[in-house]
């Protein structure tokens, strides 16, 4: 393998329903900054489906200098083997210096498969990605290759954080989880170079097909788009007493979450779980009320804008992050709290 043909970040745009994912554009704003870094003048997004080449100028709008589309009636809905072949062969054919997948349930299966096919590693569920040197430190008689794509993610059950790197084999693959990465503000009439590609999709027998596809429709507000969070741990108590929380999320105009904790426990759905098994968030304000602050938690919430921690112990991990800290009972805190706020809104109306 020649590393210097390799060239250029690009993103896997991840679509559904010929509606492009939220973590597409996120994956987008993050390789306009890593291809800065590396002195590379575009950023390609990687488009597979059918009918999907009208979404090109929403991926212009958000960073993509080029588009490589492949349309094709065998993408129409996601299967493993068609769009593995189609990505790979994108990879082989284009040569990228760094490719980038969202760790959704699409990414975190095409991921992997495509990282085996084109014979290089990935790294799963990164938090964070950098250009700098490798190793992070000179080593006696090991060469430290500069601009790599240095890849952290939570390792060990979270315990601990792992910087990683693929200095000998392109491309550099990473997946990274959704709300960790920020997209840019949509860029006015934005085009981008649109190339489509005809990977020659070959069915064999990896191909499955799909007899049903039936859609669940969530009640449960996506925790990843708001602007407010009051997140609940196990100090919280029981089910019932999330009521407090609720009370208060409705008094502030904000949404209900919690940590695994509460989930493992029966007490809420997995959908409003934050931390590194559940949703990483990035809200303007965090409430974290009776969660302990193990790491697990942490990694999902700590780039919130402003950090508001509730526990009776004074020691809790929760207190290093937060940028405000009560100590006390919140069976007592939280309805105060909520009667302050409802007492200040009726003022100013």
């Amino acid at each position: 393998m020649s590393l210097e043909e390799y060239k250029g970040v690009f993103i896997y745009a991840q679509q559904v329903d010929n509606k492009l994912s939220n973590i597409a554009f996120e994956l987008l704003g993050k390789a306009r900054e890593l291809a800065a870094d590396l002195d590379e003048k575009k950023v390609t997004a990687v488009l597979l489906g059918s009918d999907v080449k009208g979404l090109a100028d929403e991926l212009a709008a958000y960073g993509a200098d080029r588009v490589i589309v492949v349309d094709d009636p065998a993408l129409k809905d996601y299967r493993t083997e068609p769009y593995t072949q189609a990505l790979a062969s994108v990879i082989n054919e284009f040569k990228p210096e760094i490719m980038l997948v969202g760790a959704t349930a699409i990414g975190r299966d095409l991921g992997p498969r495509t990282s085996a096919r084109v014979k290089t590693g990935l790294t799963a569920d990164c938090t964070k990605l950098e250009i700098g040197d490798f190793p992070l430190t000179p080593v006696p008689g090991q060469e430290q290759k500069h601009k790599q794509l240095l890849m952290t993610r939570p390792a060990f059950g979270g315990n601990t954080i792992a910087t990683i790197a693929c200095p000998n084999n392109r491309p550099q693959m990473a997946t990274v989880r959704p709300g960790v990465m920020q997209k840019i503000s949509p860029i006015a009439d934005a085009k981008a170079e649109v190339v489509e590609y005809n990977p020659g999709l070959k069915e064999n027998n990896c191909y499955v097909e799909i007899l049903k596809i039936v859609k669940e429709v969530s009640s449960v507000a996506d925790i990843a788009d708001a602007k407010i969070l009051v997140s609940g741990g196990r100090g919280v108590g029981s089910k019932e007493n999330f009521k407090l929380l609720e009370d208060l999320a409705e008094a502030i105009g904000g949404t209900v979450s919690c940590s695994r904790a509460v989930v493992d426990s029966g007490w809420m759905p997995k959908e409003m779980q934050v931390g590194q098994t559940g949703k990483t968030v990035r809200p303007k304000v965090y409430f974290a009320i009776g969660i302990s602050g193990a790491i697990q938690h942490v990694a999902g919430m700590e780039e919130s804008d402003f950090i508001v921690a509730i526990n009776k112990d004074e020691n809790a991990p929760i207190f290093d992050v937060a940028d405000y800290g009560i100590v006390g009972d919140l069976n007592k805190i939280v309805p105060l709290l909520t009667e302050k706020v409802k007492a200040a809104k009726a003022a100013k109306a």
